[in-house]
């Protein structure tokens, strides 16, 4: 489905966003409100978890806005009604954070799923549903490159409520007939991520402090190879899980142009920088302890039957990334920091 047909298809659908004012749920909105799509952004806009109203700079116009937990049970009971499709993006990203709060991490990515989708079941049971999963589910790699039928054996709190949460998605469309897809991101990156810390993504405090001048810091030897999806082509992977009926009830792999190792990434965000620098510290016990190791997909399931695949270089990507801090940085990491 190219470009066109997806914006057909968007065109007049009303879409609910949940964890709309972050990360990836605002690039989204600018995509669906360019298609004609009617969009609500649902967001707790808790400070730890990556919502920024400056995330929606120049759409705030053309969309709506419902500051709500989806802890909330009742509110999300009347959000989801009248709505074509639903984005489920809303999380707590943070591995360390779920092992130093693990209730918060079960509250969130466990039983507030299971609300979400009592709601739909009980208030919208024809909403599209397309879930955000993540490769942390995944654990440490026994093979690579990673396909969707890699045992699934999380290393930290996160990743045990974020397999569940899949579950949870497929028992519903097994048995409720509710229309479902889940995509399992890994390391998505780009502007309007939360780069003030490594709550989403080491790459985007990575990004702040080569803007501000600052050191890298990479643990460990730096051998580790990750593999990075650019949000437009990770937006336009939901948009065609939605879009497609060959997607319901499918688990999909997204992924990256290629694998690279993390001093091989420095180096090329140095470069795209125009200069910088990056220093190696000693993993600390905490961070080593739920670290992964080498992580890179094989994401042919969705290219073979949805026809997606990663689109921007990992040069451009980074390129843009850092042009759109310098500009707007200071919405992103405050004063305070």
């Amino acid at each position: 489905m190219n470009s066109s047909d997806l914006d057909a298809f968007f065109r007049g659908k009303r879409v609910l966003i949940t964890g709309g004012l972050g990360f990836i749920g605002s690039n989204l909105a600018r995509d669906l409100v360019r298609a004609g799509s009617a969009v609500l952004l649902v967001d707790s806009l808790v400070p730890e978890y990556g919502g920024n109203l400056a995330n929606i700079h120049g759409i705030d116009d053309a969309v709506n806005v419902n500051v709500s937990d989806v802890r909330d049970e009742y509110s999300f009971r009347f959000l989801i009604q009248g709505h074509d499709i639903l984005f489920n993006l809303a999380g707590q990203t943070s591995h360390l954070d779920s092992m130093m709060n693990p209730y918060t991490d079960l509250e969130i990515n466990c039983r507030s799923q299971l609300s979400i989708l009592e709601a739909c079941r009980h208030h919208n049971p024809t909403v599209t549903v397309v879930f955000a999963s993540t490769r942390q589910i995944y654990g440490r790699p026994q093979y690579l490159p990673v396909d969707e039928l890699h045992p699934i054996a999380p290393v930290d709190i996160n990743g045990i409520h974020k397999a569940a949460g899949e579950r949870y998605h497929l028992l519903y469309s097994e048995i409720h007939g509710i229309n479902v897809s889940i995509l399992r991101l890994t390391n998505t990156y780009g502007p309007h991520m939360r780069v003030k810390d490594d709550r989403q993504t080491f790459l985007g405090s990575w990004i702040k402090a080569i803007v501000r001048g600052e050191p890298l810091t990479i643990f460990g030897d730096g051998t580790q190879r990750r593999d990075f999806t650019y949000v437009d082509d990770a937006v336009r992977a939901l948009m065609l899980a939605a879009a497609s009926a060959e997607a319901q009830g499918e688990v999909f792999n997204l992924g990256g142009e290629r694998s690279i190792s993390l001093r091989e990434l420095a180096e090329l965000l140095i470069e795209a920088n125009d200069g910088g620098e990056y220093r190696m510290v000693a993993f600390p016990g905490e961070r080593r302890a739920i670290d992964i190791g080498d992580y890179y997909a094989d994401f042919s399931k969705i290219s073979d039957g949805l026809g997606w695949r990663p689109e921007v270089t990992l040069e451009d990507g980074l390129a843009r990334s850092i042009d759109f801090y310098r500009e707007h940085g200071a919405s992103y990491w405050g004063s305070d920091v």
